[in-house]
């Protein structure tokens, strides 16, 4: 099976804003950044496509399948509760400092952990490659693509930061051997 994640395109926000899973906007540059991705996976109509539901996703997933793309609210991004639409910097910083500091098992207020996030999308992922799919696309975000690669590569949930996914940025995983859940991994690219 092979496995392309994209993240979704640029959106229409400014820097500096928390917006995990608020549904913004994507930025007018959005049919280019569809050609550009487009350039860099082989398409062909067997591929099955699964999305984030929020919009800078799906518009994508909708535009590249062929088929309504699958919808899956395990792909959405960190749910940052209280801090979302808001400016990093205004957000009170000894809350922050405490999250960051844990950013793992620590919630933001009223949102999630970065463990609810990779126990949610590694649920997912595990049902995904037990079906029957030759290839598929997932379009998603970037704190989703960095939990599947920790996952994959064994990596520790607190250096998955130091991963980079840019907006539209490409990862392709090949799944092999599945023998009774023991299946092998390879990280084929990241970020293309």
């Amino acid at each position: 099976m092979e496995l392309y994640f994209i993240r979704h395109p640029t959106v229409k926000l400014n820097k500096g804003i928390c917006y995990g899973q608020s549904d913004v906007e994507i930025a007018d540059t959005f049919e280019n950044e569809v050609e550009l991705i487009k350039k860099k996976i082989p398409f062909y109509s067997e591929m099955v496509f699964y999305s984030s539901p929020l919009k800078r996703c799906l518009l994508l997933a909708k535009r590249l399948s062929k088929t309504r793309p699958n919808i899956d609210k395990r792909l959405l991004e960190l749910n940052f509760g209280d801090w979302e639409l808001k400016r990093w910097d205004l957000i009170n910083q000894s809350q922050l400092k405490a999250w960051t500091d844990d950013f793992i098992v620590k919630s933001c207020p009223n949102g999630e952990s970065y463990i609810d996030l990779y126990t949610r999308t590694t649920e997912f992922f595990n049902e995904l490659i037990k079906k029957d799919h030759e290839s598929v696309v997932i379009v998603t975000h970037s704190g989703v693509i960095r939990a599947i690669i920790s996952y994959i590569l064994q990596i520790p949930l607190k250096n998955s930061f130091s991963i980079q996914i840019d907006y539209r940025g490409l990862s392709k995983i090949k799944v092999i051997d599945i023998k009774d859940s023991d299946p092998t991994f390879i990280l084929e690219f990241f970020n293309r």
